[in-house]
């Protein structure tokens, strides 16, 4: 190529020799195109494998939590059908804003599962027996902190639970326990007896995170097991009306009732949010979800880590924001200052001359973005350092020198202690709640027994009972229990007693269903001893 551009140079006129030198350009032109193109492609490729790589070496680091709670809830009528669906998220609850997230309200991400044994004959005091309370199983999502076994999750994921149970990526399940939590904060610091060191997330700087930054949320959503969502950072300090100190990071990362408790990830694989809630008209996510900052969560972890509680500071004084109506009464411009509504007698804001009215302009010479920043700098200063605040009063500003005190432990659980959870009685019916009667030779041949065949017909279940809620229903026929056949109701009962007296929690059944959506019987476990029983 370049002999011919030499011999058109040499052999032209002038004109030619420019065309020749446009020509080169234009060739060299093609050539960076081509090879940036190709660089670009490569750098993409790159891109997206080193990301997928990422994210496939963060996994191992988040867990599923199933959770077991006693209930108190009201009978439907249609009981049987109901026992076997999901049941929904707590109304309300430390992560909502009022409401479930089904009534277009702040709701948390726990997702409800299928509701457990619970026998409704009555049998004593604390026996799980009547049909008011069941045993309901619920999922949350959580991600490993360290490799002795400490578990992040939110505080409402387990919240009055008496049996928690994790679930690892690679399939291994282990009990755990509730080492501390934090209502307010809606955290909670779970503790496994781990076998090997387990692999740890790493915790991120979320006042480095901005508005459309790449994020990743992992988690269990609606128990289908772990998965990956991406998204960006939609906005942030986000007020969810959760607790008084809300600062939420707001995505569009799909979130759903089981992604409570997971890691909310940025693109180098670290920890900066703490998934907790979603507002939606439906039960699942239309992108507004809601992530506790990774620098909140940590402060309030290594306190539970360290103390058993937040030990926050306090000054003995209560805020609210200057609104703009506020701010017009007082004859004040707009902006970001806080009113104190209260003064705790003989409390550390007053005995440093602090009094109801004041306009809280300034905390240690920094402007708050509002009462919950301001709130959330005070709770957090080392307890006995002096603070200062630049307040307004009559229309002048002031400096006040306050000394920062440990607040009153029993004041402060009385509002953030995790509730007492007692481990309830379960009695199980000795038989499950299952009445039944032998087949006789014009029943086997309605419901299609091949000859020869035998089997005990359901002909009653009761409700909210194991057998109710795995789907029996008055009709289906026992075929065998264990592998063993069976053609009377004694022969069921005797296959029962033998799983229990064999220290089993389950005893293995075939039953031919009433209503067959695909051909044939089916196994079901049914639940015949408490875990340990």
């Amino acid at each position: 190529m370049n002999a011919l551009l030499r011999a058109m140079s040499d052999g032209q006129p002038k004109a030619a020799v420019v065309g020749g030198n446009v020509l080169r350009r234009t060739l060299l032109a093609v050539a960076v195109t081509l090879a940036a193109s190709w660089a670009g492609s490569a750098l993409a490729e790159g891109a997206a494998s080193s990301r997928s790589e990422l994210i496939r070496n963060l996994l191992p680091t988040v867990v599923n939590i199933s959770v077991r709670k006693l209930e108190i809830v009201n009978r439907p009528d249609a009981g049987v059908a109901m026992a076997g669906m999901p049941a929904g998220p707590p109304s309300g609850g430390a992560a909502g804003a009022g409401g479930s997230a089904g009534a277009g309200t702040g709701g948390n991400a726990a997702a409800g599962a299928k509701v457990n044994a619970a026998p409704a004959n009555p049998m004593g005091p604390g026996d799980v027996s009547d049909a008011s309370q069941q045993i309901k199983g619920y999922g949350g999502s959580g991600f490993i902190i360290d490799p002795s076994g400490l578990i992040v999750t939110n505080y409402h994921v387990v919240q009055d639970a008496f049996e928690i149970t994790v679930s690892f990526s690679d399939g291994t399940t282990l009990p755990a326990k509730t080492m501390s939590a934090a209502r307010l904060a809606d955290l909670a610091l779970l503790k496994v007896d781990a076998t090997r060191p387990l692999p740890t997330a790493r915790w991120g700087n979320s006042d480095l995170v901005g508005v459309g930054d790449e994020v990743f949320a992992a988690g269990d959503p609606f128990g289908v097991g772990l998965s990956v969502s991406a998204g960006i950072v939609s906005a942030l300090d986000r007020d969810i009306q959760n607790s008084p100190y809300d600062d939420y990071i707001q995505t569009d990362a799909t979130i759903n009732h089981g992604n409570s408790g997971g890691p909310l990830f940025n693109t180098q694989g670290e920890v900066i949010g703490v998934n907790s809630a979603i507002i939606s008209p439906t039960t699942g996510s239309i992108g507004l979800g809601f992530a506790l900052p990774s620098n909140d969560a940590k402060f309030v972890i290594n306190r539970l880590r360290t103390y058993g509680w937040i030990r926050p500071s306090w000054i003995g004084i209560k805020l609210q924001q200057v609104t703009p109506r506020i701010a017009e009464a007082l004859g004040m411009a707009q902006q970001n200052s806080s009113i104190v509504s209260w003064v705790l007698p003989n409390g550390p804001a007053e005995k440093a001359g602090m009094k109801i009215g004041d306009i809280i302009l300034r905390f240690d010479n920094q402007a708050p973005s509002d009462d919950r920043g301001l709130l959330r700098h005070l709770a957090s200063t080392p307890v006995g350092d002096k603070i200062t605040l630049l307040v307004r009063r009559d229309g002048a500003e002031r400096n006040v020198s306050i000394t920062t005190q440990l607040w009153p432990r029993d004041q402060w659980e009385a509002e953030d202690a995790p509730t007492k959870v007692a481990q309830p009685k379960i009695v199980i019916q000795p038989d499950l709640g299952l009445s039944l009667a032998a087949l006789n030779a014009e029943q086997s041949a309605k419901m299609g027994l091949q000859q020869g065949l035998h089997g005990v017909l359901v002909t009653k279940v009761t409700p909210y009972t194991d057998p109710a809620v795995q789907g029996i229903v008055d009709g289906d026929i026992i075929l065998r229990v264990q592998d063993t056949p069976v053609a009377t109701p004694e022969q069921v009962q005797a296959g029962i007693d033998a799983a229990r007296n064999d220290k089993r929690e389950f005893v293995l059944m075939l039953v031919l269903p009433k209503v067959r959506t695909v051909p044939g019987p089916r196994w079901m476990a049914l639940q015949v001893a408490t875990r340990g029983g």
